[in-house]
C-alpha cells in the first residue's frame, strides 16, 4: 500500500469538526465561538497592551506581577488559555524566553495562537539547551553578561514575558508603547524596539 500525503489543514480540520459535531460533542454555536476568538480576538496586541500598561502604571505592574491571569482580566484579555497567565520581567542582566517543550502551550489571550515555529521540534528542543545560540539565529544577539532564562510554560502556568521598555520612551503613551511589543517580545526571542527609519 502507498502512503498518500496528508489532506490539506483546511480538509483535515472540517473532517474533525464534523466529527465532533456528529457524535455531539460540541455544537455549531460553540465551534463559531472558538474560531472567532482564535481569528479575532486572541492576538498579541492584547498582550502589548498590557506590556505598555505595566510600563506607564506601577500599580498594573505590581498586580500583572502579582496575578497576571487576574491583572490581564482587568484589560479584559481572559478565557481559555488565559487561565493560569504568569507574567516575568526581563531585567537589564536577565532575560527570559518562554517554551512548550510538550506541545505549544501560550497564553492565547494575550500572546494568541502559538505561530510555527513556536510548535516546531527543533525550537521546542533546542532553546531549552541552547538559547543563546537560539535566539541568535532568530535575530536576537544578547550581550554576554546578561543571563538568559527559559521558562517552562504548561497547561498549569502559560507565561508572558514583560520585556524590557525601550530607553527614550519615557513620553510616549501607552498606544504608542503598545505598537513596539510583538508576538515574539512576548515570548522573549525578540527585545520590545521602536522601529528603524
Amino acid at each position: 500500500m502507498s502512503r498518500q500525503d496528508p489532506a490539506p489543514i483546511a480538509a483535515r480540520a472540517a473532517a474533525v469538526k464534523s466529527a465532533l459535531l456528529d457524535k455531539g460533542l460540541l455544537n455549531t454555536e460553540t465551534v463559531d465561538h472558538i474560531v472567532h476568538l482564535g481569528a479575532d480576538e486572541w492576538k498579541p496586541e492584547n498582550g502589548a497592551r498590557v506590556v505598555a500598561r505595566a510600563w506607564t502604571d506601577p500599580d498594573f505592574r505590581a498586580r500583572l506581577l502579582d496575578d497576571g491571569t487576574a491583572a490581564c482580566a482587568e484589560l479584559g484579555y481572559e478565557g481559555p488559555q488565559g487561565e493560569y497567565i504568569v507574567a516575568i520581567e526581563d531585567t537589564p542582566d536577565r532575560h527570559n524566553v518562554i517554551v512548550c517543550t510538550q506541545c505549544s502551550c501560550t497564553a492565547w489571550p494575550v500572546i494568541g495562537l502559538p505561530t510555527d515555529w513556536y510548535k516546531s521540534p527543533e525550537y521546542r528542543a533546542r532553546v531549552v539547551r541552547e538559547p543563546r545560540p537560539v535566539l541568535r539565529e532568530l535575530g536576537l544577539e544578547l550581550p554576554t553578561d546578561v543571563a538568559i532564562r527559559v521558562w517552562e510554560t504548561s497547561a498549569e502556568t502559560r507565561y508572558m514575558v514583560i520585556p524590557l521598555r525601550p530607553a527614550g520612551t519615557e513620553s510616549w503613551t501607552e498606544e504608542q508603547l503598545s505598537r513596539l511589543v510583538t508576538r515574539e517580545a512576548l515570548i522573549g526571542t525578540a527585545l520590545a524596539l521602536p522601529a528603524c527609519g
